[in-house]
């Protein structure tokens, strides 16, 4: 008989989620936008954001082999009462030391965190549904993710309006607290394995286990890995400097527009998330790999319409639908095939792997976009006035990468 989809466990893992993934979307969403509003830089905006990716990218292999090695539970519980206590010593802080240098360590520790924990959940899933259900398993969780940041964003662009960012730290806590509370009673299959050495030997040996599995066994794996980099450099990096800094700087200044819009548009960014993961399960038996493509054509497309609304419209309400409504769509297909890769990677990798491969190619796959994050600030400073050409440049690298990748998800099977 085949295991059901929403067994008590599972169902535990999502209801942590949707708190936890609430929480971060809106802390996330807060903290950044306060140092633009107090700095008005996207040259800042785009370094401190860039500083907080590292650790991501750092902690990220690290997470994966600890969660083939540590029960997944209990990584998902201290990571979750980790991050309320880095909130809770932020909010008490933010008032006596430099703030620029506290939210850039405190976007570091958040963001390592959220790299260390997301191995821990993906790996956890084989573990809590069939195969044959890890398509729908996966759309679920990437739908919890897009609704979480699809909420974090609009109710924190509210709060953060109204009350400032004192009680979005505080609901955040609360969030957190809930999350690792939830997870305490999940019960994940877990077989622990025998240790070789200390952490670092640990840490290497299965970093190049994984690099090992990835170039040579599953060379198809890699060349996957290296569009998503792309991807992530020309296109992902660009959404997230240009939302917050043509919307709260440069169309606040045509159109009025502020801190609440920029929720929304944040929302509509994460409604596209939503859309897309229902539209992965619903069509998972008809989503090719091979075609995969075709998807990322789409989304390179996306910033075209936003260069050129930004250049020809005067109107900054104008502008700011044009990019709220390409955001969407790019977000949609973009979950649509971070869907159809995680399902192919559970597919294909064996389970004792299976941490450590999802860590590595997330870890590889993030490497870009600190630079991209850096980049895009520095250029939107430099072209200030011209901010479509920007826009335009990322699209046309974006719309290339895609083009080219279709000989890579020839190969996929």
């Amino acid at each position: 008989m085949e295991q059901k989809l929403f067994s008590k466990d599972f169902t535990l893992v999502v209801a942590g989620q949707i708190v936890s993934l609430f929480g971060n979307a809106a802390i996330r969403f807060a903290l950044p936008l306060y140092l633009l509003n107090l700095t008005g830089s996207s040259a800042l905006y785009g370094t401190v954001t860039a500083c907080a990716f590292i650790p991501a990218v750092l902690l990220s292999p690290i997470g994966g082999i600890i969660a083939d090695r540590v029960n997944k539970r209990n990584i998902m519980v201290a990571l979750d009462f980790s991050t309320a206590v880095i909130i809770l010593i932020f909010s008490l802080l933010m008032d006596k030391m430099d703030l620029v240098l506290l939210l850039t360590v405190t976007l570091m520790l958040l963001y390592g965190i959220a790299g260390a924990y997301q191995p821990a959940v993906q790996a956890s899933v084989p573990g809590l549904v069939s195969q044959t259900r890890f398509m729908e398993a996966n759309s679920i969780i990437n739908t919890i993710n897009s609704f979480a940041s699809l909420l974090g964003p609009v109710l924190g662009g509210m709060l953060y309006s109204a009350y400032g960012l004192t009680i979005i730290l505080w609901v955040c806590m609360a969030c957190f607290f809930l999350s690792a509370v939830m997870e305490i009673f999940i019960k994940i299959p877990f077989q622990k394995q025998a240790s070789d050495g200390g952490i670092f030997k640990i840490v290497k040996s299965g970093f190049a286990e994984s690099l090992r599995f990835v170039r040579r066994e599953k060379p198809v794996l890699g060349k996957g890995m290296l569009v998503v980099c792309g991807i992530n450099l020309f296109l992902s990096a660009m959404i997230i400097v240009a939302l917050p800094y043509l919307i709260t700087e440069v169309l606040e200044l045509k159109a009025g527009l502020g801190n609440q819009l920029y929720g929304f548009a944040q929302g509509a960014l994460a409604a596209g998330g939503l859309a897309g993961g229902i539209c992965a399960g619903v069509f998972a038996k008809k989503l090719a790999i091979k075609k995969s493509a075709v998807i990322l054509m789409i989304c390179g497309a996306g910033p075209f319409p936003m260069g050129i609304a930004l250049w020809l419209s005067p109107s900054g309400i104008v502008s700011y639908g044009v990019i709220t409504g390409c955001c969407f769509t790019i977000m949609l297909f973009s979950t649509v095939f971070t869907v159809q890769m995680m399902s192919f990677i559970q597919r294909e990798t064996p389970q004792e792997l299976l941490g450590k491969v999802v860590a590595v190619i997330l870890t590889v796959s993030l490497c870009a976009q600190p630079l991209g994050n850096a980049m895009y600030g520095v250029l939107f400073e430099i072209c200030g006035g011209s901010e479509y050409a920007v826009v335009l440049f990322s699209g046309v690298v974006s719309l290339l990468i895609a083009i080219r990748a279709r000989s890579v998800f020839r190969d996929f099977t």
